[in-house]
């Protein structure tokens, strides 16, 4: 249960000051792990033996994994591969050269927990993988773009759609981006379309993702029957970024900027 700072109307929690600096070590913890897993995302390696490594990770590092147990899930990570938009279960499934994939992590570091995802690739990707890469890249720093007090989630919604679309694109509906802090998951949810001036006000204070997942295809999916992995219902590519943010004065601390600056699979 989170007990600090005040509520909002809508029922968001509004954090204090001394709260962002317990934020940005559990982002940073996140982030970190990310940036080191990379040298083992190359053909062959299975979800599963990436996924120890990142549970081993953080063990090392003091921190736990949030989704381990979180409603009976078992794993560090999430591993979404090509057409898996997102919540894809690690396993012995292998990877293949020309593959993209979305690795999700969220750590607890003293209580605070940060919560992360970005896109990899498998050797050498196709145009059309790479533009969906660049294109939800994008689409995600511009929602943050659109994060000051005073703007409403509608406004980071509308910043998302209208540019993926303009691209030829879809936004997934589905998911959303949520709240965070001393907790997994809480309000607000962060959708990734939507109205200007729309929902509810943003404030200093407030902790949230923002995780865009966009579709070459149409923006439908469906749960597989493992009742997690969810995938594009036309089989199209779908990519997702995620970072925790908070909200200052003047617009936006990203909580799980990469330590390498890594973010992006085309950096470095």
């Amino acid at each position: 249960m989170d007990t600090r700072g005040r509520v909002t109307k809508d029922g968001i929690r509004i954090y204090e000051d001394a709260d962002f600096d317990g934020m940005h070590k559990a982002g940073r913890l996140a982030a970190e792990t990310l940036d080191r897993i990379i040298p083992f995302i190359v053909p062959g390696v299975t979800t599963g033996e990436i996924d120890k490594r990142v549970e081993d990770m953080v063990t090392e590092a003091g921190a736990t994994s949030a989704t381990i147990g979180y409603k009976g899930y078992r794993h560090a990570t999430c591993i979404s591969i090509n057409h898996v938009v997102c919540h894809g279960i690690p396993s012995d499934k292998r990877l293949h050269e020309g593959d993209i994939l979305n690795i999700d992590v969220t750590v607890i570091v003293d209580g605070w927990f940060g919560d992360t995802s970005r896109m990899y690739a498998v050797g050498k990707i196709s145009r059309k993988a790479e533009r969906l890469v660049e294109i939800t890249h994008e689409a995600l720093m511009r929602g943050i773009e659109a994060v000051k007090p005073g703007n409403t989630f509608g406004d980071i919604g509308h910043a998302i759609q209208t540019f993926v679309e303009k691209n030829r694109m879809s936004v997934v509906r589905d998911f959303c981006g949520h709240g965070l802090g001393q907790v997994f998951h809480a309000p607000p949810n962060v959708l990734h379309y939507g109205r200007p001036g729309k929902g509810a006000v943003l404030e200093e204070g407030m902790f949230f993702t923002i995780e865009p997942m966009v579709n070459l295809g149409r923006p439908e999916t469906k749960v597989l029957a493992d009742d997690w992995t969810a995938v594009t219902r036309d089989k199209s590519l779908s990519a997702q970024f995620e970072h925790s943010i908070g909200v200052t004065a003047t617009g936006a601390e990203i909580f799980t900027l990469s330590p390498a600056g890594k973010f992006h699979p085309t950096w470095g």
